[in-house]
């Protein structure tokens, strides 16, 4: 029998394709439910890989995700959302999928055996950079040659898995195991595995962000106001923190092009917009170090 957890058969669901429609939908949420509660059981291996790309970040480096298939999209994806979310430089977070930008919209699924292809495609890598690579079993060839590659040159390692006899756990400095059981259709790793995956993405690079000051309490102040929804929120935003109306907010944000941090600090400290600006650099962008919230 496999080794893969996720290639076994679900006996909860072997006879699902007997089921009406809404049993089937009861099913697969049953299933879904064991999701949230696995990530839970790695909070404290997702909190240190996070503490560790926020490091990397203060010194300059890139997060870059790695994977094959569904894994490999689910990286693509979320570094794609962290410009437009955080307002950082597209190379900041990076997504990587075996078999280059076809393997995107078509299955290219002999390209995660690929080992010098993994090892190629890892040459991107700097000793300040997080390699992430991620992968429901935890086994394929590519992603152990980047992970050649970047214990190389000493990258930072984290693995992201379902699979807790991975290949890919004796090689990463950080595992994340996140063990969901058996799929409700066997060996369809898109679905408990790519959940878990995506959440565990969105703690790593969300966690990050609000670790360096891209966040002020909850909002989203680095944010890109880039069409009528987003700059409808930079307005509600500045409101907020500001404590000004919305006609004061827009007003403000206008003057300074958009830039909810340097409208925030020009409101509640009554300075200018270039001085605004002058005091967020010196501050490396933190906002409640500049408004004297936290200590320097």
């Amino acid at each position: 029998m496999s080794e893969i957890i996720t290639e076994y058969r679900n006996e909860n669901t072997k006879n699902i394709d007997l089921l009406p429609s809404i049993e089937i939908v009861h099913k697969m949420n049953e299933e879904d439910k064991i999701v949230a509660g696995a990530v839970e059981y790695e909070s404290d291996n997702i909190a240190r890989a996070i503490d560790i790309i926020a490091k990397q970040f203060l010194a300059g480096g890139h997060l870059i995700y790695f994977g094959a298939g569904t894994s490999g999209r689910l990286g693509v994806l979320d570094a794609s959302e962290c410009p437009p979310t955080f307002s950082v430089e597209p190379d900041m977070v990076q997504g990587i999928i075996a078999g280059g930008y076809n393997a995107l919209r078509f299955a290219a699924e002999g390209a995660e055996d690929n080992y010098e292809a993994g090892y190629e495609d890892a040459q991107i890598l700097t000793d300040k950079d997080v390699a992430v690579v991620i992968s429901a079993s935890g086994n394929p060839k590519y992603l152990l040659g980047v992970l050649a590659k970047a214990d190389e040159i000493g990258c930072k390692t984290i693995g992201v898995t379902c699979n807790s006899k991975a290949k890919i756990a004796d090689e990463v400095g950080t595992l994340i195991c996140v063990e969901v059981g058996p799929e409700v259709i066997a060996g369809s790793s898109r679905l408990k595995a790519g959940t878990a995956q995506k959440m565990v993405l969105n703690m790593l690079s969300t966690g990050s962000m609000i670790r360096i000051g891209k966040t002020y309490e909850n909002f989203m102040i680095d944010l890109k106001a880039t069409n009528e929804k987003l700059k409808d929120r930079a307005v509600r935003i500045v409101s907020q923190i500001a404590e000004v109306d919305n006609d004061t907010a827009l007003k403000k944000l206008q003057e300074c092009d958009w830039k909810i941090k340097t409208a925030i600090v020009a409101i509640k400290k009554g300075v200018s917009v270039d001085d605004a600006n002058k005091e967020l650099k010196h501050y490396h962008g933190v906002l409640r170090r500049v408004l004297g919230e936290v200590a320097v």
